[in-house]
């Protein structure tokens, strides 16, 4: 019987909903999904410069799983490299502490601590929560 799956920490959200290759028109363009752990993996060692050991810890992950989370990470990206591809960042298995918002208006990313019902930035109520499953630690 295999192991429970464990959810994958992920401290930020990202601020963009993914990446367009210049050139090719909307239209034309297939797709790959960056899940948000993978993404996170990819922040944790290419730009906080930390090491598997301590990136795996810091996502509640087995240092082993956290380099499988990390090769499929690049593999994706160097997939929507060589074949054109656009690439959507989302879902995945993964918790958050905190919670995630984006404005429809302003376009705005933010976290909180609690729930919101308005942007910071604008004001605007036209919110939408980007992660439901979060597990709070308060």
């Amino acid at each position: 019987m295999p192991n429970h799956k464990r959810q994958r920490r992920v401290a930020f959200p990202p601020k963009m909903e993914g990446f367009k290759p210049f050139g090719i028109p909307a239209t034309e363009l297939t797709t790959v999904t960056l899940l948000f752990e993978e993404l996170e993996a990819i922040r944790l060692i290419d730009y906080e410069g930390l090491m598997q050991e301590d990136a795996a810890a810091m996502m509640n992950i087995s240092r082993p799983t956290f380099t499988r989370i990390y090769n499929k990470a690049h593999k994706t990206i160097a997939k929507a490299f060589i074949e054109s591809k656009a690439i959507l960042i989302r879902g995945g298995n993964y918790i958050a502490d905190n919670y995630w918002y984006k404005c429809e208006k302003c376009k705005e990313v933010m976290v909180a601590l609690k729930p919101l019902s308005s942007c910071r930035n604008c004001q605007s109520h036209n919110i939408v929560l980007l992660n439901s499953d979060i597990m709070p630690t308060h």
